[in-house]
């Protein structure tokens, strides 16, 4: 197959190397991806609140070593899950073969798939994903066709803000060193704005925005209304089947 240029140039192979090399150890909950698996139980709940996941069709994008495909696939969806580092799918599918779970993952760009499976997916989960992305439009807009009529996107991501810039990078990468130094870029982080001027350009229409704290001392995470640092987003595609 040939590829297009979105689906060949949308990544920056520094990224799939820095997160490749955390593959080992992504499953480890006191390991260098210690705050994602905290902060995958209130993902999911943010999820499970709006949608109804059991035999519903879910795509996750940028899916990593697998926590949100595998807790979306124990709720009962049918899950697809993509990431372009080979070194991460094959670790996510290790774990889930532990598991004893269904999930079908592939080193394969979002673009790349909604090529060929447009209008095929319920639910489509993109998290922690855009900020590490030279084009974040174009993932969302590849989302958004892959979502059939009434199916929902949920997003999670970084504010571009002075706290965002305080905690996640000062505070989590020099700090506390709770993530491997380098993990963030403060210019790649994206504002609720930003993000909503492309899910409409998509025609997807927003639903909610809601905060993301981290709480380190307890490495625990919970949903809040402050968007200052980490903020979800859920965004619905119009429309009956």
């Amino acid at each position: 197959m040939h590829a297009s240029a979105s689906e060949s140039s949308n990544f920056r192979q520094a990224e799939l190397d820095k997160f490749g090399a955390l593959a080992n150890r992504w499953w480890d909950p006191d390991g260098p991806q210690k705050a994602l698996h905290a902060l995958n139980p209130p993902r999911l709940d943010y999820v499970r609140q709006r949608v109804r996941l059991s035999g519903a069709r879910a795509l996750d994008v940028g899916c990593g070593g697998g926590l949100l495909s595998e807790a979306l696939a124990r709720e009962g969806a049918e899950v697809t899950a993509l990431d372009l580092s080979p070194e991460l799918i094959k670790m996510a599918n290790l774990h889930r073969l532990e598991s004893g779970l269904q999930i079908d993952y592939r080193v394969q760009s979002v673009e790349a798939l909604a090529e060929e499976a447009a209008g095929s997916f319920d639910v489509v989960t993109c998290m922690e994903m855009l900020e590490h992305v030279p084009d974040p439009g174009a993932v969302i807009a590849a989302c958004a066709r892959l979502l059939r009529p009434g199916g929902q996107l949920f997003v999670s991501t970084l504010n571009r803000t002075p706290a965002a810039f305080a905690l996640a990078v000062v505070g989590a990468e020099y700090v506390a060193r709770l993530l491997p130094r380098g993990t963030h870029h403060y210019q790649d982080f994206i504002r609720p704005s930003e993000l909503g001027t492309w899910l409409r350009q998509c025609g997807l229409q927003l639903q909610d925005v809601s905060g993301l704290a981290y709480e380190p001392w307890r490495n625990r995470a919970r949903l809040t209304r402050r968007t200052e640092v980490n903020y979800l987003a859920c965004a619905l595609k119009p429309g009956h089947d």
